[in-house]
Order: structure tokens, then sequence, then C-alpha cells
């Protein structure tokens, strides 16, 4: 069952001829804080306008989201990209930096107006809408963070009169600090997964904000480690901390269907407890609170392809590198490309065989015209979506895949080694998936890898 969230409409009327006793009189058809966070249901109104936020498929405040791999060597779109090639400058006004103070302004007017409905709901209620604020605040600050470094931190809702409207930014650290005392509170006041249920499934939940958390450390851990920037013991043990809390939890676990179906209708709902953070669509084509294009606007028209950078770091089926492998044989034709690779590739990228499209039923060779690369991508793509052109496919943003990896990445980084133990409960339950040799300390020794670059790897496929 897949569940939206709707955004509150506002309705406004112009008072004319009123006299002036009635100046003061709230408007009946007007939504004000006098009127507003009354009971639960009005936390939960408010929250819900934070799910917008989440980054889908599709352009959002200008920001196309959806095809961020083509600012990598991961992919590329009909041209190179000006974040992947160096040549973009920094505009004057970008909404990679408006946009998430749109979405820290809406949080930190929850956080502040929430205890109002203090009258009439409980202290763990309005915890639990608060603890989604904080989480959000978080996501808002993270992707400045990334961005732009140290920037200002603003922790209440402003005025034109606020001095903070000229306040300097805040350093990097204070940023980073205020990201994990957020996501510290939200972890603590979030249900569980299980409790949030089916009814509540997409909202974020505790081991959401702990996943979070895990992310945003081991970006910073691994940024303060080479660049000399920060202390980068006190964030890689942060990731770890709080990706063994998740995988501690049991609360998730690797989806048990086909990865192809991770990223198609199969994939959705409570039943796949590898979704951690999900961007969700409508419910049905007749009900389109909202929809994507991905497959056949993104995907299909090249505005992201794989490069063969990427194609070529899938591992044999050996567990060894295209470089190294000696079942590796350059291919005379497309479909060799596929022979004793990872599980993965085939199921990332087309290859001859696959369904496609209505006019073209089965995929033979990539378009150059689009696919430049001569490559395509397949996950996302469903033949019953590329007819309507608004598909309903959830955008996954957090897997549990993700915080097995970082697990992995952090203990690596701290410790400048991994044990095999800690390898088999994290790395090889991926390589696994994609059928192919376990990696060991063993197997790094003889032949001849590098440790940290093959967790990276697995991240990178």
């Amino acid at each position: 069952m897949k569940h939206t969230f709707k955004h509150i409409s506002y309705a406004f009327v112009l008072l004319l001829g009123l006299s002036a006793c009635e100046v003061n009189r709230l408007p009946e058809t007007a939504v004000s804080d006098e009127t507003f966070w009354k009971s639960e249901s009005d936390l939960k109104t408010a929250a819900n306008y934070l799910y917008t936020f989440l980054p889908g498929f599709g352009t959002i405040d200008q920001v196309n989201y959806g095809t961020e791999d083509v600012w990598s060597d991961d992919a590329i779109g009909l041209a190179s990209n000006g974040i992947s090639d160096g040549s973009r400058l920094a505009p004057a006004t970008d909404q990679n930096y408006l946009s998430p103070y749109r979405l820290i302004r809406a949080s930190n007017n929850i956080i502040e107006k929430s205890p109002i409905a203090l009258a009439t709901t409980s202290q763990a209620t309005i915890d639990r809408y608060v603890a989604e604020a904080r989480f959000f605040r978080a996501w808002g600050y993270f992707s400045l963070l990334q961005k732009f470094g140290g920037v200002p931190l603003i922790l209440k809702t402003l005025t034109d009169a606020s001095p903070e409207l000229n306040a300097p930014a805040a350093s990097r650290d204070q940023i980073i600090e205020q990201i994990y005392q957020d996501l510290d509170f939200a972890a603590a006041k979030l249900p569980t997964p299980t409790a949030l249920g089916t009814a509540d499934y997409g909202r974020i939940s505790n081991t959401a904000a702990l996943a979070f958390k895990a992310r945003a450390a081991l970006f910073e851990g691994t940024r303060a480690k080479f660049h000399n920037a920060g202390d980068p013991v006190k964030h890689l043990t942060a990731a770890y901390t709080a990706a063994k809390a998740v995988i501690d939890s049991k609360q998730h676990d690797l989806f048990g269907g086909s990865y192809f179906d991770l990223f198609q209708y199969a994939g959705e709902g409570r039943a796949n407890r590898e979704n951690i953070i999900v961007r969700q669509y409508g419910v049905t084509t007749t009900d389109r609170v909202s929809v994507h294009n991905y497959y056949r606007g993104s995907l299909e028209n090249g505005n992201e392809n794989p490069t063969k950078s990427l194609v070529d770091s899938y591992l044999m089926v050996d567990g060894l590198p295209i470089t190294k492998s000696p079942l590796y044989k350059a291919p005379a034709n497309t479909l060799e490309i596929f022979t004793n690779r990872d599980d993965r590739l085939n199921l990332t990228v087309m290859k001859r065989g696959d369904p496609y499209r209505s006019t073209t039923p089965v995929f033979t060779i990539a378009p150059l015209v689009f696919n430049k690369t001569g490559y395509m991508f397949r996950k996302f793509a469903n033949l019953d979506d590329w007819n309507t052109q608004a598909s309903l496919i959830d955008r996954p943003l957090l897997r549990y895949a993700e915080v097995l990896l970082t697990y992995a990445e952090a203990r690596f980084e701290l410790d400048g080694k991994i044990s095999d133990t800690d390898l088999d409960l994290t790395v090889n339950r991926l390589r696994t998936r994609g059928k192919i040799a376990k990696l060991t300390n063993d197997f790094v020794t003889k032949n001849g890898l590098d440790m940290r670059e093959e967790i990276r790897r697995q991240r990178r496929v």
C-alpha cells in the first residue's frame, strides 16, 4: 500500500468595508497560528509539507533531481556537465542554496509552534513531530554543508528585523555539530519502522535518522582525513556507531527479491525492509498526486547514460576487476560485456534481449543519438510507465545496503584494516547479491588488491 503526503491548501479572502470593530476578527476562511496547532492532526499536516523537499525524479526548484550522477564520472547526459567537467562557476543566486533554507525555515516553524498543541496532545506526540522537523532541518543543512561548507546557522524563524539576517556564516564544525544534535534527537524520539507499520510507511523513522547520521558523519570524516581538515576520528566513530545501531536494531535487511525489482513496483512498501528513506509518488494512475517520467524522460532520452568507467568497475564473478581476472575477454559484441560479470551489471545496464519500450519491445543496441556512451541504464525501466509517461515508482534515497557499506568503510578508515567477520557482515552480503566471490583479507593480499578501493567499489556499484 502506498501513502502520499498531500499539501494543505490555504484560502484567503479580501475583506472590504469592515468597520473598525471588525478589524481584529480572524477570518473564518484563513489559517493562522491562533486557529492551527491544536491537535496531532495539525502537527502531522504541517510535517507533511517537509516531505515535499525530499529529492525525487524531475525538476524541483530548478534543481534537476534524479540525474545527479552526471555530476560524477559514473554518468553523462547529452552533453558534459559543468560540475563534472570543472567549468561551472558559482552563480549569483543558486537554488542549491535557497531551497534548503526554505526547508530549514519550515522545520524551524514546526519546532517553535508545536508546543502550542500541548493543551490537547501529549508531550510525546509533540516530540515526535518536532523530531521529524529536526530530521529535515539536518537534511537541509547537510545539503548546504556538502556544497558550501560553513553557512549561516538559523535555528528559528526570522522576521525582516532579525539580526541573524546580517550575521556571518557559522563554521563548518558548528554546522555538522548541529546536524548531529538534530539527528540524535530524531533518533531518540521517532518511532521504529515496525511501529510506523504499513499505515505510516514513508515517514521518517528512528533508524532513518541514524542511517542519515552515518552518511553525514562518513562524509565529514573522510573529508577530514584526506584533506587534513578537522577531526576524522570523531566523525568516523560517529559514522560507525550510527551504522552499527541501525544494524543492531534488526529493523532492516537487504531486499529478498531480484535486484532489478528493488527499483520497480515490487520493491515498494513496508515489505521491502531495505528501503530506509524513500521519496514516494502517487497511489494509482487515477490518483496522480505526484508522478515522474524518469524512464522515458531521462534514461531513454539520454539525459543520464552510464559511462564506460562505471561499467568497467563491475567485477568478474571470481571477484577480480577486469584488469586482473583471467575470466575477462575483450568483448566481440555488446552482449559479451556482461559475460561472467557481477549480476548487478546485468540488472543495471540495458543489454540485448531486455524489455525496452512499446515501439521496440526488445532492446538490441543503444541509439547513439541519445545514449552517447553506447550504454543505457535499466534501473526504473518499466514498459507500462513508458506508455503512460506517469510513473509511480518510488525513489529510494537511503537503503540498508548503504548502511552496511558505511559501517565497513568507517571501520576500515578508523583502523586501517577490517576483519573478515566485518566483511561478511557488510560488503560480502552485497557481493553475494551480485553472485561474485567473497572479499577477504587473504584474497586482497594474494591478488594485489587495495581493500579501501574494493570497499568503495561496492559503494559505486
